[in-house]
């Protein structure tokens, strides 16, 4: 399974790349906007970063020119992915820069119907939202299930890139369903490691170590 890395935070997305986290990023002009910094500037430092895809979201709603935003941040660098929205519009772009020979990110996809269109206008990765179902009482990875199953059924090469990841039990869930990729915020991810039992024998080695005066340097 990749790990994307949901955040604009350089300094975050560093910690993470250097253990070998870090398989791709993705942001949106809401996180990068928090960080007070140019959209530009911020993006063309995550993908110097990073070798993986950088998700670069449009701020049009109309074809058109989502396509010429696209065309635009794909000159950041090369492994921009472009970010639309599942709408026809939307899909229409994705198409376009997909035959142009882009990266997309096809991104609120809230239904498997919605992931089929995606996959047949030729999504690089399609973003269904886990977290966001969760919150009107649907189960998220319902959504996870269906897209993988439909996807495998026809062969189709759009990767799920489950998204609105909100908990260690997410990234879980998605891994078993057979997700290709998660994105997440840096502490979901960091916080995978968390483990009481984990906490307590180390707490027991330590004491037992204090108690021996052992040492090896």
């Amino acid at each position: 399974m990749k790990f994307f890395v949901d955040t604009a935070e350089i300094d975050a997305i560093a910690e993470l790349n250097d253990l070998g986290m870090v398989d791709g990023v993705t942001t949106n002009p809401s996180l990068i906007k928090k960080s007070g910094r140019d959209i530009i500037e911020v993006t063309k430092e995550i993908c110097d970063l990073v070798d993986g895809p950088v998700s670069a979201e449009v701020t049009a709603t109309d074809a058109e020119t989502m396509i010429a935003e696209g065309r635009k941040l794909v000159e950041i660098a090369e492994n921009i992915a472009v970010k639309v929205p599942l709408t026809w519009d939307g899909l229409k772009a994705c198409k376009t820069l997909t035959d142009d020979g882009h990266m997309v990110n096809v991104t609120l996809c809230f239904s498997a119907n919605q992931a089929l269109l995606a996959a047949k206008a030729g999504a690089t990765f399609i973003s269904p939202f886990i977290g966001r179902l969760d919150d009107i009482n649907l189960d998220g990875m319902d959504l996870i299930a269906d897209i993988r199953t439909i996807y495998d059924n026809y062969g189709f090469e759009t990767e799920i890139l489950a998204a609105s990841i909100r908990s260690a039990n997410h990234v879980l869930e998605s891994a078993r369903i057979g997700a290709d990729v998660i994105t997440a915020p840096p502490a979901v991810i960091k916080g995978m490691i968390n483990h009481p039992l984990t906490d307590k024998g180390l707490d027991a080695f330590l004491a037992d170590i204090k108690a021996a005066n052992i040492k090896i340097l």
